[in-house]
């Protein structure tokens, strides 16, 4: 049984690699340098970079874990979701409700829909100007009412701790013995 699983998601896995998902390589610079570039590059640099930390990840890299205490990979690709749906919400100042249920998606799937989310909100930040951006808000709805904060939040808070995050699927899909694809180049944002 064990074996039809894992011959399963390697098939799937193979299928997804081959699938063109949003961000295999992000767009050329832009012409002037104003807030919402700078914004519309930094979902960028978090999509290429996730793109690339979760491609031809295993099923050894989502258990992997490094210590009893800490998420393992896919712990923490389930929370990288989670922040993908907090940035796109308030890329539209839309509420984000919290939950204390887990999401019940497998890998691929949740690879595939926050890849697309960060598309999506890449989508929104396009279509703005610098003063559409300071409408934007985060807005976090609870029992005892709604918290709003400014995109400043969602810079330092969300969009840093995503890009926090898939550094570590990085490190530690190089300790399980699976490192990223050669030729991934963060810094030019492309494949060679």
């Amino acid at each position: 049984m064990k074996k039809i699983i894992l011959i399963l998601f390697l098939t799937m896995n193979t299928m997804n690699s081959q699938e063109k998902l949003p961000f295999y390589e992000i767009t050329e610079i832009p012409n002037e340098i104003n807030s919402t570039n700078l914004m519309v590059r930094m979902i960028e640099g978090l999509g290429f970079r996730y793109h690339w930390a979760t491609e031809n990840i295993t099923e050894k890299d989502l258990k992997y874990r490094p210590s009893k205490d800490a998420m393992s990979n896919y712990e923490t690709i389930e929370h990288i979701y989670d922040l993908s749906n907090t940035i796109y919400n308030s890329s539209k100042s839309l509420p984000n409700i919290r939950s204390q249920k887990k999401t019940s998606m497998d890998f691929i799937s949740l690879r595939k829909e926050t890849l697309n989310n960060l598309k999506l909100t890449h989508e929104v930040f396009t279509s703005f100007n610098d003063e559409d951006l300071k409408n934007v808000k985060i807005i976090f709805q609870g029992n005892s009412g709604n918290y709003e904060f400014p995109i400043w939040n969602l810079i330092n808070g969300p969009i840093s701790d995503a890009i926090y995050h898939t550094g570590q699927l990085v490190s530690f899909r190089r300790t399980s013995g699976n490192p990223i694809p050669k030729g991934v180049n963060v810094f030019l944002g492309a494949k060679n």
